[in-house]
């Protein structure tokens, strides 16, 4: 793409997203994701009702009279985006690629922490890390990562989940949300999956088109792996091979599901196209 396709395309993406953010998602994203712990505030004189353990000692004891802390939350948070840009990434039949509707669903999430106050980063990833961009907070920093994710070289490799986790976790040592972003093509560690869900709130997001899960009936074809460059001929007449291959993928997909689960991480199968701000209020919800 151009810059001014790019730019266009980051716009048309903020201004869906905003209205969606700021119609249901971000009151729900304030009330599911806590802060860190409590600050203090200020201090007032005590009234009923007050906890005994809030007093203030000192002040009490200077001015005759009961005093109390106020503490207020520590809003701010650390908001991770891990991106799978394996080649299989950059792909779509129902004019949206991969890579577009990630980029929409991060700028939605993006948007609901920037809301917040709350500080965004990102993580590109395939075989090994590609880029990091460090968490800061604002607009314009959204708008960056959109660009990014959109603009980004789709690499032509095997897909490597563990090495981008151990990264994350290495560099980021505070608890953070974490949103990974990927179709799930290759084989990866449940083990990492668990040590990450310890030390983070971890939510993986399997990004898939329809034809990845069930191929179409048009006769001898040749499929062509973007990732591996391997070719092979299937005979997608037979109903036998196209069942074959359906239920393979729903094996998948219940044997990541059940991974997640098993890790105490959280999970979603999302389609390209599918209304993900209902998904995403939901599971804002249940937190």
């Amino acid at each position: 793409m151009e810059i001014k396709d790019i730019v266009k395309k980051v716009k048309q993406i903020e201004i869906r997203t905003r209205k969606k953010t700021e119609a249901s998602l971000m009151g729900q994203y304030h009330s599911a994701f806590k802060g860190q712990g409590m600050t203090f505030s200020e201090v007032r004189p005590y009234q009923f009702g007050d906890e005994i353990r809030r007093i203030d000692w000192n002040k009490t004891a200077r001015f005759r009279e009961p005093f109390v802390k106020v503490m207020e939350e520590e809003r701010e948070l650390t908001m991770m985006i891990l991106v799978d840009i394996s080649a299989s990434m950059d792909y779509g039949t129902k004019g949206q690629l991969k890579r577009e509707y990630v980029a929409e669903i991060a700028a939605s999430l993006g948007f609901s922490a920037a809301g917040n106050n709350d500080k965004v980063g990102l993580i590109l990833f395939a075989d090994k890390v590609y880029k990091v961009i460090p968490p800061q907070k604002g607009r314009k920093h959204i708008l960056s990562i959109i660009s990014n994710i959109l603009t980004a070289d789709y690499v032509p490799a095997v897909s490597n989940i563990d090495k981008a986790m151990e990264y994350m976790m290495g560099i980021f040592k505070r608890k953070s949300l974490v949103f990974l972003f990927s179709d799930f093509e290759d084989p990866y560690d449940s083990k990492m999956l668990r040590v990450a869900s310890k030390k983070h709130q971890l939510l993986g997001m399997r990004i898939y088109d329809e034809k990845d899960n069930e191929i179409p009936d048009v006769g001898y074809a040749l499929l062509y792996d973007a990732e591996t460059g391997k070719e092979v001929w299937a005979n997608t007449s037979s109903a036998r091979w196209r069942y074959t291959f359906a239920e393979a993928q729903k094996q998948k997909v219940r044997a990541l599901e059940e991974d997640f689960a098993t890790s105490s991480a959280s999970f979603m199968n999302m389609s390209t196209g599918a209304d993900y701000s209902k998904m995403l209020y939901n599971y804002f919800q249940k937190k």
